[in-house]
């Protein structure tokens, strides 16, 4: 790996604040200094070091957030703030993204990563991975709308895959229902579009979880964190690293 790419991946700044870094004299490769932007680098052997700090290189990087209303799962947009620039630029060297997407107005569980192949796993139809999610409805969830979410809903462009609905409460003087629904693909707008479907309609959303992934309670709404290990070594099979 060039060193310029090196420090700009590790978060020592721009491509064009790395090369004064560089030309600077304060960085050395195995205790030698090095001013040579482009110089090769060998990540498993090489020691570098800024100011005799040394650099400690991460391919890929994983965080939880628990996404807010109000802001787009996307890394740019011209018209909202997207979950990237709610991190703010300390992260911008990670190039991660939305691993999925949650509605402007939906809350919870959001994957963010700069790890192409293991979103691809976790977002892949063919791997069915579940995403569970409570809402408050406006109407009274019944046993009709359990048995049809179980068979799967005709929502004209496709036909969803049978999707596991649980009534926790209803309140029948504010026609309101609390549930929670666990369904195996993400396509667009799906939850409101299958409640729809039976005459409801979604008040509020949260995502809790996502594969083997569970939003803890303790981690409030616009927060986030890196992953346990425990949710590293579950991650495994979609390809973490």
């Amino acid at each position: 790996m060039r060193l310029d790419k090196l420090l700009a991946h590790t978060g020592y700044g721009t491509r064009k604040e790395v090369k004064q870094l560089i030309t600077s004299g304060v960085v050395r490769i195995n205790d030698e200094i090095c001013k040579k932007i482009g110089q090769a680098v060998k990540i498993d052997s090489d020691v570098v070091t800024v100011m005799n700090q040394p650099v400690f290189y991460q391919e890929y990087y994983y965080y939880i957030l628990n996404k807010p209303a109000g802001i787009i799962s996307a890394t740019e947009d011209n018209y909202h703030e997207t979950v990237i620039d709610w991190l703010g630029p300390d992260f911008s060297y990670m190039e991660l993204f939305p691993v999925g997407r949650l509605d402007i107005d939906t809350t919870g569980l959001l994957l963010l990563s700069n790890n192409g192949q293991l979103a691809h796993q976790l977002l892949s139809p063919k791997k069915k991975v579940s995403k569970r999610y409570e809402a408050e409805i406006e109407g009274i969830v019944t046993e009709e709308d359990i048995e049809a979410f179980s068979q799967g809903l005709d929502l004209e462009d496709f036909i969803s895959q049978p999707a596991q609905l649980l009534v926790h409460s209803t309140d029948e003087e504010s026609n309101r229902s609390w549930i929670e629904v666990e369904i195996w693909e993400g396509k667009f707008h799906q939850v409101k579009r299958m409640f729809e479907k039976v005459g409801k309609k979604v008040l509020t959303l949260k995502r809790k979880s996502m594969g083997p992934l569970e939003l803890e309670e303790d981690l409030e709404e616009g927060m986030w964190r890196e992953l346990t290990e425990e949710e590293r070594n579950a991650l495994v099979p979609f390809g973490y690293e």
